[in-house]
């Protein structure tokens, strides 16, 4: 069992690695088709919050490749360089994107208000669970009550993940049916803005498949004990 972990693994690294690549490539296309409107990253970001009654949410410039994200602590939405200076399709899409979850902020989305509980868990549980795991494993017929405990914190990462789907599904939706209703992307652009969008989130459906069946595997690993 402990092998058919293993290859799991690697099975999932690999399949990550190739829908990361994937990612990359269909961002750095999109990056390149300058927006028929011509509006900045930033510009756009505005002009969502705006038009959704937000004011009391920062668009900021962070350093990094894919690294935009909203931050419902500081009430910020936070694009890379690219996506808050550019203005292709890729900075139309990302930062719409992330102004949606500062859209579910605002209304007090549910999925959202639930990952959002479950962070300092995750954060906890992160730092520890693979040890713990690792631990359980190796002694789980004389400790089983360890990797039940590092089954426990794992799942509490599978949940987040899971969690995770909708959160990032609705945001695109609020993103692209708001980039259509207001014409920010042509009917041109609008299906590469999609495309983009929806490999985005097929990181996260990988890392949620990938963290459900590694977590019945250690279920498996415990239940076959002795």
């Amino acid at each position: 069992m402990t092998s058919s972990i293993f290859m799991v693994s690697i099975l999932f690294i690999g399949l990550s690695m190739l829908v990361s690549m994937v990612l990359k490539s269909k961002f750095t296309k999109y990056s390149k088709i300058r927006l028929y409107k011509g509006l900045t990253g930033k510009e756009i970001a505005d002009k969502m919050l705006k038009d959704n009654g937000i004011y009391d949410v920062q668009v900021v410039s962070v350093n990094g490749f894919l690294s935009d994200h909203y931050n419902p602590a500081t009430k910020t939405v936070n694009l890379s360089p690219d996506v808050y200076s550019g203005v292709s399709i890729s900075a139309a899409a990302v930062a719409a994107h992330e102004c949606g979850h500062a859209v579910q902020h605002a209304t007090a989305y549910p999925w959202l208000k639930m990952r959002s509980n479950l962070v300092p868990v995750v954060q906890f549980s992160s730092t520890i669970v693979q040890w713990v795991l690792l631990a359980g494993i190796l002694l789980v017929n004389t400790f089983p009550s360890l990797l039940l405990g590092g089954i426990i914190l794992f799942a509490a990462t599978t949940v987040f993940s899971v969690i995770t789907l909708p959160v990032e599904f609705d945001a695109s939706k609020r993103a692209l049916a708001w980039l259509n209703s207001t014409n920010i992307t042509t009917d041109e652009e609008y299906p590469k803005a999609k495309d983009a969008l929806k490999w985005a989130a097929t990181t996260y459906v990988v890392a949620a498949l990938a963290s459900i069946v590694t977590l019945i595997q250690y279920i498996f690993i415990y239940q076959n004990r002795r």
